[in-house]
């Protein structure tokens, strides 16, 4: 059966309110597109898979830069943050083609793989849910102890005894998902309940049918690969418009005649409010005297 993959990731958890007025607890999804790096073919590696990258990265290696610029994705010198690759059917797609943000509907069910956070390392009560010891009666610093690990008769610990350990930072993948809503605008999926993962953490939106790409180098990332493109072209415009500006003033012989005639209207109105400001003046000290 044919599958289809959406890379995205993790904002936050939230909730939407249905048809009936329920409220339904989903995980928005941002899908901003996945754009395809390298097509692997049966006849040429084996296997079918597609490449797929996500996010902007400034600084990549030389060898990564060179890939990334095979098929114009990016300039060299710029790549994506996340590189994965999924196994599809034999397909059409070429490098530089960005899969599709709608390639998921409404009442879709999928699953979701991401990565749990990291706990560092924990005892076995937090781990495993251990009941731990007796708190009294001579068990002393026993309460989180996990007792006795080895066995009497091979007087060794067995492999896959439950101990303290590293817990977290795993592979995690959530069966049984459905899609609740899907905004093409801003490019975010609402998946209902809860996804793997912390916030900003890389997800894997998988579920039945065939995977649809868009034209080539259309995505969202590759627009902000490169900005000064645009900012490049904005540029001239804004220029050309003030230059015109200051030759037209320039050339204007009469301007400068107006601008000399009105000064000295305005003096002459200035001169009037002086005047009438001198008598004011004068009369304040003469009921100064006569009030003491």
């Amino acid at each position: 059966m044919a599958m289809k993959y959406l890379f995205g990731t993790k904002l936050e958890m939230t909730q939407l309110f249905d048809e009936k007025g329920r409220v339904v607890p989903v995980t928005a999804v941002s899908v901003p597109g996945c754009v395809v790096t390298q097509v692997r073919t049966q006849k040429q590696d084996g296997y079918s898979a597609l490449q797929l990258g996500l996010g902007l990265k400034k600084n990549v290696s030389k060898g990564l830069s060179g890939h990334f610029a095979k098929g114009s994705v990016f300039p060299v010198g710029k790549g994506f943050r996340f590189v994965r690759e999924v196994r599809v059917e034999e397909t059409d797609a070429q490098v530089g083609d960005m899969v599709a943000s709608d390639v998921f509907a409404v009442g879709d069910v999928v699953m979701v793989t991401g990565r749990s956070k990291g706990k560092g390392f924990q005892g076995v009560v937090k781990r495993h849910h251990f009941r731990g010891g007796p708190a009294s009666h001579g068990h002393k610093d026993n309460l989180r102890m996990p007792g006795s690990i080895g066995a009497g008769g091979m007087q060794h610990v067995l492999k896959g005894m439950r101990m303290g350990g590293h817990m977290g930072d795993a592979q995690i993948t959530t069966k049984g998902l459905s899609v609740v809503s899907v905004d093409l605008e801003e490019k975010i999926i609402y998946i209902k309940g809860s996804v793997p993962g912390a916030r900003g953490g890389l997800v894997l939106i998988t579920g039945a049918g065939d995977m649809r790409f868009e034209a080539k180098n259309t995505s969202s990332t590759v627009e902000e690969a490169v900005p000064v493109v645009v900012a490049e072209d904005k540029a001239p415009t804004v220029v050309d418009e003030i230059s015109v500006a200051p030759v037209e003033v320039v050339h204007d012989e009469t301007q400068p005649s107006e601008e000399v005639s009105a000064p000295e209207e305005v003096l002459s109105v200035d001169e009037t409010p002086a005047v009438a400001e001198e008598p004011v003046v004068e009369n304040i000290p003469e009921e100064t005297p006569t009030a003491q």
